[in-house]
């Protein structure tokens, strides 16, 4: 039996009277595609805040490859395997595509330290930052600088960053979000291509594009996991119908996912 390379263990976190997360377990194995669904303010975004460090659970374990880390910090996950992406962009919008990966590989590689070297003499680096690029198929806009392209393609910049950080786990935080539909077929193409032993664990709302990407599928709503299973025995599901999509959108889900 594959040992998971990320696990939850009764996670617990409260702002004030919200429960944001109660009692969440949740197990990734290598190589998961996995996908977190629920409405708004289920806790989606905080249990990935948790997963990540970003927050710490009043009460819970994470762990990483097998070692706990639930009072690690958010760099020292990174440099461990956990690498996530978030809603909002968050790039260096007046660098270039290519400078903005190229911060991510020295840092990875701890070369941005060495502050004897001009960044165009670290050729390593630089090939690295090239091949990432060519991967997600953006190596064109190497130059570009990130205020002059376009947001979708903004969204897979931040992948070739993540990509770069080497990552074991990659936690999505719904990618998709401000990318055109006609646009989200470049990005599935990417997330497709990624290699194989990277678990991927993403949130994210439109059900055609957690169809294309999911094998398995996890319910939060109120901030209790509700069920996990595969994506149609989820989505199928009278809790999916009448909990995360309300009566009156049952129509139109079944609709939707038969277009898949």
């Amino acid at each position: 039996m594959s040992v998971p390379v990320l696990e939850a263990h009764d996670l617990n976190k409260s702002f004030g009277s919200h429960a944001a997360t109660r009692g969440v377990d949740l197990r990734l194995l290598p190589g998961a595609r996995h996908a977190l669904i629920g409405p708004n303010g289920a806790g989606k975004t905080t249990l990935v805040h948790l997963l990540s460090g970003v927050l710490r659970p009043q009460s819970g374990k994470i762990y990483l490859l097998g070692r706990d880390v639930t009072m690690e910090k958010p760099d020292r996950r990174v440099k461990r395997g956990l690498v996530r992406t978030f809603q909002i962009s968050n790039l260096f919008t007046k660098f270039t595509v290519l400078e903005n990966v190229y911060l991510a590989v020295s840092e990875a590689r701890h070369s941005s330290l060495n502050m004897w070297h001009a960044a165009g003499r670290q050729r390593e680096v630089l090939e690295s930052c090239y091949a990432v690029l060519e991967r997600l198929h953006i190596g064109d806009l190497a130059h570009q600088q990130v205020s002059a392209i376009a947001y979708g393609q903004q969204r897979l910049v931040e992948l070739a960053i993540a990509l770069a950080l080497d990552p074991k786990i990659l936690l999505l935080d719904e990618p998709a979000a401000g990318i055109p539909g006609s646009e989200i077929h470049v990005l599935l193409d990417a997330i497709h291509s990624l290699p194989k032993d990277i678990a991927i664990l993403m949130i994210e709302h439109d059900m055609q594009m957690v169809k294309r990407f999911a094998s398995s599928v996890s319910l939060l709503v109120n901030g209790e996991l509700l069920m996990t299973g595969a994506v149609d025995e989820v989505m199928n599901s009278q809790q999916v119908r009448s909990v995360y999509l309300g009566t009156i959108g049952q129509d139109r889900f079944n609709l939707d996912i038969s277009r898949v």
